[in-house]
């Protein structure tokens, strides 16, 4: 996710001091990316040195007038011409993001002694929860006509997608370890054990 891009998005509607920025931000994503002012302030500091935004005065800019003593940002023409091309350039996949989920499952292949079903199984439960809260999210966001609702809609929906796809490559990872017989089945819940041995006992 880039910080630079959606700052420079949000002070395009008009200045803004820190805690605005992280509040618009978070208001249109649901807060599923949570920022710490001070990240924000960091990140304004960066663009301001790189010519993209500059101060104001306060008092002038703040769109409600409030928190004079706030330092407000305003975009340069530089700043515009940046926030123009982001949206108009496509998001690159020759460097994808890192996987914490597609390393830990890579390694545990690799390393002995880890029950590479229990990861799968145990990952597969907390993604399909995950994945029923999302859906449920979806439909209170999908009732509102609020443009804020319809942006974080169109986030839920993205993690939906990510969930169930996240579901599916487990599906296929399961299928293609157990083909090149690296998957030990996973043990039994222990109240399946304890039932075989009840039935043990009694045969």
């Amino acid at each position: 996710m880039s910080v630079k891009q959606a700052m420079l998005a949000l002070l395009e509607q008009g200045p803004m001091y820190g805690y605005q920025l992280r509040a618009e931000f978070e208001q249109r994503t649901g807060s599923t990316w949570p920022l710490n002012v001070g990240q924000v302030y960091t990140t304004l500091s960066r663009l301001e040195r790189d010519g993209l935004v500059e101060q104001v005065d306060g008092a002038d800019a703040a769109p409600t007038g409030e928190r004079d003593s706030q330092v407000v940002y305003r975009l340069t023409d530089s700043g515009r011409a940046e926030v123009s091309e982001w949206f108009t350039t496509p998001v690159p996949r020759t460097q994808p993001p890192r996987d914490e989920l597609a390393i830990k499952l890579a390694l545990a292949v690799t390393v002995p002694g880890v029950d590479v079903a229990t990861v799968i199984q145990r990952q597969r439960s907390a993604t399909i929860a995950a994945l029923q809260d999302y859906t449920r999210l979806k439909r209170q966001a999908s009732a509102s006509t609020d443009p804020a609702d319809l942006a974080w809609g169109l986030v839920l929906d993205s993690l939906v997608f990510g969930a169930e796809a996240e579901v599916r490559w487990l599906d296929h990872c399961e299928a293609r370890l157990r083909r090149a017989d690296r998957l030990k089945p996973a043990a039994p819940a222990p109240s399946t054990v304890a039932q075989d041995e009840s039935e043990e006992v009694v045969r």
